[in-house]
C-alpha cells in the first residue's frame, strides 16, 4: 500500500500536492526563498536533499508546468483547506462593551454589567469574573441547547432534559505562536454518544471553533 509523505516548507505548514505525482516545496537557500518542484511516482518519498539536486532553470520549468496543470482530485491529493461558516441571515445580535483596564475592567451587554478581574493563576486578584469563565458558561449553555434541540428530532427529549454540560476553558501559551491561546474540554452527563456527537455538530459554538466564523474588526 502506498504512503504519501507530507513535506513541510519553511513556514512549517503542510504543502499542497498539485497532483498525485507532483510536489511543490517552498524552501530557503542561504536566506533566499525559491520553489523546488519534483516529479515522482505515487509511492515515492521526498527529502530536501533530493530537491536541491535540480538546477534553478529546471526547477523554474517544473514549477511553471505544475502551475499550468489542472490538479487531479484523487486519493493521493493533499489539499489543506479550512471552510468558514457564513450567515445566511441574522436572527439575533448580542452587543457587548468592554471598558477600563482590559481583563481588570468592566463589561456590559444588554443591561448585564460585570466587573472583571484577572485570575490569581495569571497574577491577578481573582475578585471578579474573567473572559474564560464567560466563554465557558456561554459554550456550555449553547451546547446543552443544541443537544436538546437535536434530541427532539431523535425522540430522546426525556434523556436530554436532565443532561448536564460541564465546560472547562483553558488559557495558556500555544506551541505554534506567541502570546496566548485557549483549549476547551467538555464533559456531558446523562446522554448517549450518538446524541452527544449530533449536538456537538449542531452547536454554533462548536461550529465556530471547529469550522471557523467570520470576524470583522475595524475602527469605530
Amino acid at each position: 500500500m502506498c504512503e504519501k509523505q507530507v513535506v513541510e516548507g519553511i513556514s512549517g505548514r503542510p504543502l499542497r500536492f498539485g497532483s498525485s505525482t507532483c510536489v511543490s516545496v517552498n524552501r530557503r537557500d542561504r536566506g533566499r526563498p525559491y520553489i523546488c518542484t519534483y516529479l515522482l511516482p505515487q509511492c515515492a518519498t521526498v527529502s530536501f536533499q533530493t530537491f536541491i539536486m535540480f538546477k534553478p532553470a529546471a526547477r523554474s520549468l517544473l514549477a511553471s508546468s505544475l502551475r499550468n496543470a489542472k490538479p487531479s482530485r484523487n486519493a493521493f491529493n493533499y489539499v489543506p483547506a479550512r471552510t468558514i461558516l457564513t450567515l445566511k441571515d441574522v436572527k439575533y445580535t448580542a452587543n457587548a462593551v468592554a471598558q477600563g483596564a482590559g481583563r481588570n475592567g468592566s463589561v456590559s451587554s444588554n443591561g448585564l454589567e460585570l466587573n472583571l478581574a484577572t485570575p490569581k493563576e495569571l497574577g491577578g486578584t481573582g475578585k471578579g469574573e474573567n473572559p474564560e469563565q464567560l466563554f465557558a458558561m456561554g459554550y456550555s449553555a449553547c451546547l446543552l441547547g443544541a443537544i436538546q434541540a437535536v434530541a427532539r428530532t431523535q425522540g430522546k427529549s426525556d434523556m436530554a432534559k436532565n443532561a448536564v454540560v460541564r465546560a472547562s476553558v483553558h488559557i495558556g501559551e500555544p506551541n505554534e505562536a506567541q502570546g496566548f491561546a485557549i483549549a476547551v474540554d467538555i464533559k456531558v452527563e446523562g446522554i448517549d454518544e450518538e446524541l452527544l456527537k449530533a449536538g456537538h455538530a449542531f452547536c454554533p459554538y462548536s461550529r465556530a471553533l471547529g469550522q471557523g466564523a467570520v470576524v470583522n474588526v475595524s475602527l469605530a
